[in-house]
């Protein structure tokens, strides 16, 4: 293993000899400078692993030596040693990117701390982080065998996915198999419990909060006293909010962070039309049938989500001054964002954001998106991307601005589907990939939640043997016709309508203006 080679750029360094000794005897290869015109001759001609750069010097200072370091070589760890404690030194070394700042007079365990700090870290993290999952793997596991509430399970889902984030840092892809095995392990776990539960749901007393009662258990309290931003990002899951949180954070603090559960199906017309009316589809169906769309009826499925509203807000008792908006595109993105403005009055403005459902979905339709998102790691980091660059982030910035509250949430997530499953029906069966409903449907009874009731779940009737299957874990539904072309197509594509945890377990998270 080749030595680490450290250049030392100091006007004494002879005064240093002790610190160069002690580094040595350690096995570090130094070598010194004593101007910083030198040591810019050195970084020519020489690589260095790190520079450990004395501030004040005759001829060019530290501060404009380290411009010039930079300039040659952006990667280069730069650890600033002064006398001085003056805050704009500080500053001005901070900004520029460095390693470290060391005041003088330093010793000898301080600069191999430095050392390892710089240079290290990233290995004592992946140590450490994979010491760490080691010993939960264990706790998770035994967790997975007794978990039996739902608060339970968003909290298991919720500790998986912070390894997750932790062990994809670090270079250790058994550690991250590792994981992702015990993944389909409590996806597997959590399919049976819903099997189990969800009917029950409906009975119990203290149900968990669910996509119908999501308004009136989480949204109203908040909304007193509020001018209040909602803004409901279709389709996005528990760990696409943890990429992009930090973003956020410049604007808002976080007041609340909790999750809720998608009903099933976990799909846009199902979820998205129970948050803005208060009712299962079985409800709005008998109740709002002019606004109510079957899979087998024509026309778009959330064209009333307005209406749904409206009525919700009256049943609730709110009078508010409310608006709502759909954004679908980039061109109305960036009208909403020019004309914000114009929302500061309302009590309530809603904000359905389709984007992250767009993207999930065109990664079938377009080989580009399939490339950027190949796995769940560059989905979140194209989520994050997007994010940063999108008319959102710049409303909520207005948002903040005008000191307005602000709830973010979605409606269901979506599960990277792996190994398909195959289905038989009629022509009139729904083509969705998670789920399907329609008249004499045959299926792999262990691959499936099933309801031959559909009236139980408070899902509709399409006809009167209609009955209702999702798909667990990773699966998706394909028919045996053409079956090889079909799986090729959607093997490895975002999909939603199932029973998974990265589905059904979806953020709700409250932030107040900064």
């Amino acid at each position: 293993m080749n030595k680490i080679t450290i250049l030392w750029v100091d006007d004494e360094i002879d005064l240093l000899k002790p610190h160069i000794l002690f580094l040595e005897n350690k096995n570090y290869e130094v070598v010194t400078s004593q101007s910083g015109q030198d040591a810019l001759e050195e970084i020519k001609n020489t690589f260095f692993d790190i520079v450990f750069l004395d501030e004040n010097m005759p001829g060019i200072s530290g501060l404009e030596t380290l411009t010039e370091i930079k300039k040659h070589d952006a990667s280069i760890p730069v650890v600033m040693i002064t006398k001085s404690e003056e805050e704009y030194i500080m500053d001005e070394a901070i900004g520029s990117k460095i390693a470290d700042y060391l005041i003088k007079p330093v010793n000898p365990n301080q600069i191999l701390l430095s050392l390892k700090k710089s240079l290290d870290n990233s290995r004592l993290v992946s140590e450490k982080t994979t010491s760490n999952y080691q010993q939960e793997f264990r706790k998770i596991a035994m967790d997975l065998s007794m978990v039996n509430s739902q608060e339970e399970w968003a909290e298991l889902y919720k500790k998986l996915i912070y390894w997750e984030l932790q062990l994809e840092e670090i270079e250790d892809s058994g550690m991250f198999e590792i994981l992702e095995s015990q993944k389909v392990e409590a996806n597997s776990q959590f399919s049976k419990f819903v099997d189990k539960n969800y009917s029950e749901w409906f009975q119990e007393s203290d149900p968990p909060v669910m996509s119908h009662t999501l308004f009136r258990k989480k949204i109203q309290p908040e909304l007193v006293g509020n001018k209040t931003l909602l803004i409901v990002i279709d389709n996005l899951r528990y760990d696409q909010w943890l990429a992009f949180e930090e973003t956020l954070a410049v604007h808002y603090k976080k007041k609340q962070e909790s999750s809720y559960y998608s009903i099933l199906p976990t799909a846009t017309q199902y979820a998205r039309n129970a948050i803005f009316s208060g009712l299962m589809p079985l409800d709005m169906e008998k109740q709002h049938p002019d606004w109510w769309k079957n899979d087998t009826d024509e026309g778009g499925k959330n064209l009333f989500e307005a209406e749904f509203l409206g009525a919700q807000l009256k049943r609730l008792g709110l009078d508010l001054k409310w608006e709502y908006h759909k954004i679908s595109n980039l061109r109305q993105g960036k009208q909403l964002a020019q004309n914000f403005r114009l929302q500061k009055d309302n009590d309530l403005t809603v904000l359905v954001y389709n984007f992250v459902d767009m993207l999930s979905h065109s990664k079938t339709e377009m080989e580009v998106i399939k490339e950027l998102a190949s796995n769940d790691k560059a989905y979140r980091s194209l989520t994050l991307s997007w994010f940063k660059n999108s008319p959102l982030l710049e409303i909520i910035q207005q948002a903040q601005n005008m000191g307005m509250k602000l709830i973010l949430t979605t409606d269901h997530g979506t599960i990277n589907v792996k190994q398909p499953s195959k289905v038989i029906g009629d022509r009139e069966t729904s083509l969705n990939l998670r789920y399907k409903t329609g008249r004499s449907l045959t299926y792999e009874d262990k691959d499936v939640l099933a309801t031959k009731n559909p009236q139980s779940i408070h899902l509709p009737n399409i006809n009167l043997s209609s009955s209702y299957i999702f798909a667990k874990n990773d699966l998706f539904f394909a028919y045996p016709n053409n079956y090889n072309h079909y799986v090729g197509y959607y093997r490895n594509t975002y999909q939603h309508g199932g029973v998974s945890l990265e589905e059904m377990i979806v953020p709700f998270i409250v932030l107040d203006a900064k």
